[in-house]
């Protein structure tokens, strides 16, 4: 039999039944906008997460103290970085531009009437061009801040609306541990980074914060939190970590390369983005699984209707076995208008997934995109399926004998 003439057939059949072959391809139409839309928001999260990351600069590099098993083994692990090794490391290693000592905390900043809790940071004034934090009004701490251990703090632009609203902050004292600090200065937002909210943070010098705030914590001297330095152009990260990495062994009388026994974990900006883009793909490929169930349910359902097509149209078969239709024009048949349920569901999926993926771009910060090989594959897996299951009822349609289907009619 002539395949365009096959494809006529399905055609007027499909359409006969309209209602039937609607319900019939609603399964493959969720299960290829799922996949499609699932594919596109994963992709999306991770590229919103690549742009957090590419916003701190793309020649930044993080030491933290310990390793990734000893800060997931350990409460409290034992504070190893110090002042001076970030001090060490602005002297001591050529390929490094900046460096910024950091510590951490959470206090309760409080002007007149207004509270708010904030993240507190005591740094040096190396934290602004090596975080591409700018000063929106104001100024941002200075040497001299630090050597005389000033009381003064540069606000977020989020927790200085908070404390003052519309009014003048520069010049005004907030309270913290019930000690005074001048504003000096506010930031231009920033935004969330990972989920927490960068404007939300008051800064301070960092001798100012070891001495008012946190005290000594280490016997080693001034602990560190956090250093976060810049490597004087892109080329020169991996030959910062390397000379970094022996710099700090030296410095803990440490040469070992075990893993177990090195007290620091030097990042690079490229490290933190494999990490992101581990989770983000691990994420969208389950996602993607779970939506792809949708499809088999849904070639079931073109199985099941099939197979009540076989029954209804026996006397259709037995009269066209009758006239000359071989097994194999039969078989043709029913495959072809499985196919076609199928496919025209797969592209019904396809324009509805692409639809979500630009409303989810629209109303959200996730730069959602098209995967076109998202596309491919889900009208290529739902052709697929469509031909799967319709073999079942394929066969049984050419194998009935033309008598006893004439008879049954």
């Amino acid at each position: 039999m002539d395949i365009v003439e096959s494809l006529k057939m399905a055609g007027k059949t499909i359409t006969a039944n309209k209602l039937r072959s609607g319900l019939t391809m609603l399964g493959i139409i969720i299960g290829n906008a799922s996949v499609i839309a699932m594919v596109g928001v994963g992709q999306g999260a991770k590229i919103y997460a690549e742009s957090q990351f590419q916003s701190l600069g793309t020649n930044v590099l993080f030491i933290l103290p310990g390793t990734d098993n000893a800060r997931r083994n350990t409460i409290a692990p034992p504070n190893r970085l110090i002042l001076a090794d970030a001090e060490a490391i602005a002297t001591q290693v050529p390929s490094v531009d900046k460096v910024a000592p950091q510590l951490n905390g959470s206090e309760l900043a409080t002007y007149r009437n207004n509270a708010k809790r904030a993240s507190l940071i005591g740094t040096t004034p190396e934290y602004s061009p090596v975080r591409n934090a700018d000063v929106k009004q104001g100024r941002f701490i200075t040497a001299d801040d630090v050597k005389r251990n000033a009381r003064v703090v540069t606000l977020g632009s989020s927790i200085s609306k908070d404390l003052f609203g519309n009014g003048e902050a520069i010049g005004q004292q907030i309270r913290i541990r019930n000690i005074s600090f001048e504003v000096i200065g506010i930031m231009d937002e920033k935004g969330a980074f990972l989920g927490a909210n960068q404007d939300d943070t008051v800064f301070m010098p960092f001798s100012t914060m070891t001495s008012r705030i946190i005290g000594r914590t280490s016997p080693y001297g001034v602990a560190v939190q956090v250093i976060t330095l810049s490597a004087k152009d892109n080329t020169n990260v991996e030959t910062a970590k390397f000379q970094i990495t022996n710099l700090l062994r030296l410095r803990h009388r440490n040469t070992s390369s075990a893993s177990d026994e090195v007290t620091f974990t030097v990042r690079t900006q490229k490290d933190a983005l494999e990490i992101v883009g581990n989770i983000t793909n691990a994420l969208t490929l389950l996602l993607a699984a779970i939506a792809a169930i949708s499809l088999v349910v849904g070639g079931i359902g073109i199985m099941n209707i099939m197979l009540v097509s076989v029954t209804e149209r026996t006397s259709e078969i037995g009269l066209r076995k009758a006239v000359g239709a071989s097994q194999s024009d039969i078989l043709t048949q029913f495959l072809i208008e499985a196919v076609i349920l199928s496919v025209a569901g797969g592209l019904i999926g396809t324009g509805v997934g692409v639809s979500g993926i630009l409303i989810v771009g629209t109303f959200t910060p996730l730069k959602a995109g098209v995967s076109m090989g998202a596309i491919t594959l889900a009208v290529g897996v739902s052709g697929a399926i469509g031909l799967f299951f319709g073999v079942v009822p394929a066969k049984q349609a050419a194998k009935l004998d033309p008598i006893v289907a004439l008879r049954s009619a």
